[in-house]
């Protein structure tokens, strides 16, 4: 069976985490489908979000470079950021999806082209081509508006999130992005930041729903850190629970969680920014057996440039026997 004959994988995230998991499922799965958020409104993608009226690129750019083809170029190019005036910070990949946008008046179109210029492996869609907004509202009963502003404003009332939700409300999930998961024959969810990254897409109308009509294994893949201002104290249950609050209870069939403790020198910047490491536990292990979720504990995260990530080519392993179980 050739690559382009081989199971259909979708990935629904948003994020580092995301993009992280497709450079590595590119070089054992083809038919790779990335339903990625466009709720994000900070940095430089809100820079042309507010100016241009546009969706904002930054996650859709990051799948579409991990899924470039690696002797292309154009993909290093695209990597590109400016350092001086006033397009400092800003990559020439989003302003490339930018001036498609502009010049096919849509940003899905926008994105396909991109993909043809980067001769992308898979595909890679925007969650909604609505330009929505995330909120939340925290447990003090404040309201948080802007994905950028929410773990700063958890942080600084101390106070975490209660519920996040979309405005405008109904938004509907792209037909693209609810038939990749329908059909695929593994659906990830994650890695990525839990409000922020993963949920805003089950909060577009209709991917819930494509979930549940998948008749691929379901996997979670639990991040490896918590996140100050957002998941801070989360141990493996408590993202499962969370996620579970917007998905409905069976929607997860299988958990992936990292057990291995790198080393001190690894862990520093992440515990000096408050961060703390998500290990299963046995209370993790029982709560997922309760609910017939099965847990898969291993080591999953590789270190690279000082970084801790999740090691995409053995999660690929995990995920081809689980779709072999069936």
């Amino acid at each position: 069976m050739s690559a382009r004959d081989g199971p259909r994988i979708a990935v629904i995230g948003g994020g580092t985490g995301l993009s992280v998991l497709l450079r590595g499922l590119k070089k054992r799965y083809e038919r790779l489908s990335a339903i990625v958020t466009v709720a994000d409104d900070g940095g430089n993608s809100g820079v042309l979000r507010e100016d241009l009226g546009m969706l904002p690129p930054g996650d859709v750019r990051s799948c579409l470079l991990a899924l470039a083809d690696e002797e292309n170029a154009m993909r290093e190019i695209l990597k590109y950021r400016f350092k001086d005036g006033r397009l400092a910070g800003q990559s020439m990949g989003n302003l490339m999806i930018a001036a498609l946008n502009d010049l096919y008046g849509d940003f899905e179109a926008a994105v396909s082209r991109m993909s043809d210029i980067l001769r992308v492996r898979g595909r890679v869609i925007p969650i909604t081509d609505a330009a929505v907004r995330l909120c939340a509202e925290l447990e003090n009963g404040n309201l948080v508006f802007g994905e950028s502003q929410i773990p700063r404003v958890v942080l600084s009332e101390a106070s975490p999130i209660k519920r996040v939700f979309l405005w405008p409300s109904d938004s509907t999930a792209s037909a693209a992005a609810r038939s990749a998961v329908s059909e695929a024959d593994a659906v990830l969810i994650g890695p990525g930041s839990l409000f922020t990254s993963i949920i805003p897409n089950f909060l577009s109308k209709g991917l819930r729903e494509a979930l549940s009509a998948a008749r691929g294994v379901k996997i979670y893949v639990c991040n490896v850190m918590t996140q100050p201002g957002e998941t801070d104290g989360f141990g493996v249950a408590d993202h499962v629970e969370r996620l579970t609050e917007y998905l409905g209870a069976g929607h997860i069939e299988h958990v992936l969680a990292n057990d291995r403790v790198p080393d001190a020198a690894a862990l520093e910047p992440y515990i000096s920014d408050g961060a703390r490491q998500v290990l299963p536990s046995e209370r993790d292990a029982e709560y997922l057996r309760q609910r017939g979720i099965e847990l898969t504990a291993g080591d999953f995260v590789e270190i690279k440039d000082g970084y801790i990530r999740h090691d995409s080519g053995r999660i690929a392993d995990v995920i081809a026997a689980l779709m072999k179980r069936g």
